[in-house]
């Protein structure tokens, strides 16, 4: 029944129920399980959608692209992630940071996108959630843009863009090759939906020129789309993309993108972008988590809850979701007023 009635809302089919999810940080993963004695908030909580990927069962090459690698916990990437100073952030250590050529990079150990991840498990635990009635969405967030910069760097991998240096069209191509695998394995599987995006905005405006980002990004975010889409018609194609991107919001829909997340209230009026693209395009998020959700009063949580259901929810098309995850300064009794308004829009059997 909620698969029917996610499908029927998120193609802007009808409307009335409203799907949600929301994701806990670690601070409040305890504080739930001190609440409740319960280890599973996912099930608690009768999550109606799981974000799945497989589990990676390669090798971890990476020691030799670090100076200290003692000191880092790497992951799968080849990432670096040092201790952030706030609560679970971590500060990215990028491998590929001295590399000043195609050549050097070449040489970087890419992770096998058939053989290093455990995708008979993958499948096996897909199809056990869809037959709970639980839509599936495949990961495959930090599509293109992020894990290049992760990789080389974040003003390297910029200027690199920028004068269109070939070592930013080698590691985007090497990326882009092993997001297509997964999108392929994803769709040929049946996952419901695919989960894309990349950061390419802050609050203010884009990170490059939309021109630019036209030229380089979308490109390879198209052939993602179409790949998955070429196997499965009908697979949703969920987009996050933090901060203000309302310049490529057209393009996104060009592309093929159904969903866009987290369209941040902060930077982005939610009503406003559903007036101007509720017809083309749905939405998951909407409640901020810099504001309302962490310092708002449980009254006004639920007030801006309702109007986010109310007016965004017309003729389908909406999640009611955090814009990220639930940190630790939010007051449970806060969430548990987000939660209380979710309930009211559920499927009444």
């Amino acid at each position: 029944m909620k698969r029917e009635q996610f499908f029927k809302v998120m193609r802007r089919e009808e409307e009335g129920y409203i799907p949600f999810e929301f994701c806990f940080c670690d601070s409040f993963q305890k504080e739930f399980r001190r609440r409740t004695g319960q280890s599973d908030y996912l099930s608690y909580y009768q999550m109606p959608v799981r974000f799945l990927m497989p589990e990676y069962i390669g090798t971890y090459p990476y020691q030799r692209f670090f100076e200290h690698p003692e000191e880092l916990k790497i992951d799968f990437w080849g990432i670096g992630h040092k201790p952030g100073s706030v609560a679970h952030f971590t500060q990215y250590v990028c491998p590929l940071s001295k590399a000043q050529t195609v050549e050097e990079i070449a040489e970087f150990p890419f992770v096998d996108p058939v053989n290093d991840f455990d995708w008979d498990q993958f499948e096996k635990d897909m199809k056990e959630f869809q037959q709970k009635d639980i839509i599936v969405y495949g990961a495959l967030a930090n599509t293109i843009f992020e894990l290049s910069w992760y990789l080389l760097g974040f003003e390297n991998f910029i200027i690199a863009l920028q004068e269109r240096d070939p070592m930013a069209d080698y590691v985007m191509d090497r990326i882009l090759d092993i997001r297509l695998e997964f999108a392929r394995r994803y769709a040929s599987m049946g996952v419901d939906c695919l989960h894309l995006g990349d950061d390419v905005s802050t609050q203010l405006d884009m990170m490059m020129s939309p021109d630019l980002w036209r030229e380089t990004i979308k490109p390879r975010l198209r052939r993602v789309i179409e790949t998955a889409q070429a196997i499965k018609p009908d697979m949703l194609m969920d987009y996050h993309g933090d901060g203000n991107l309302q310049k490529i919001i057209p393009d996104l829909i060009e592309i093929g993108v159904d969903i866009l997340n987290p369209v941040q209230p902060e930077c982005m009026d939610p009503i406003e972008i559903k007036r101007m693209y509720g017809d083309r395009l749905s939405f998951r998020g909407g409640l901020g988590t810099q504001t309302t959700l962490p310092f708002g009063t449980p009254e006004e949580v639920t007030r801006v809850c309702e109007e986010l259901c109310r007016e965004m929810g017309k003729g389908g098309g909406f999640m009611l979701c955090p814009t990220h995850m639930i940190e630790p300064e939010v007051p449970w009794e806060n969430f548990e007023a987000y939660y209380a308004v979710v309930m009211r829009h559920q499927i009444k059997n």
